[in-house]
């Protein structure tokens, strides 16, 4: 089981995910942000101030119903990002 044990968002739209395993990987969120429900992510602040660790994974939360209101991304697809070796240690 993939386990993600921090999040942290970049001001380019990419965020670091920690892995259990000691894996870092850089999730690139710009491809994306023009597309249906990832759209309300282009503000920053948002991006930023909402992102966190949901349902298991990567996740913003954009409503009031907590984990039923969030955008998520599938933790193998972030596991299997660019590793980050050095930059964030």
């Amino acid at each position: 089981m993939i386990e993600i044990v921090q999040v942290v968002p970049q001001i380019n739209y990419k965020v670091w995910v920690y892995f259990a395993d000691g894996k870092i990987t850089e999730y690139d969120m710009n491809p994306n942000l023009d597309k249906g429900v990832f759209k309300q992510l282009k503000d920053i602040d948002i991006f930023i101030n909402r992102c966190c660790i949901m349902n298991d994974t990567l996740a913003w939360d954009v409503g009031e119903n907590g984990e039923e209101d969030c955008i998520d991304i599938d933790p193998v697809v972030l596991y299997s990002s660019p590793e980050l070796i050095n930059e964030c240690a």
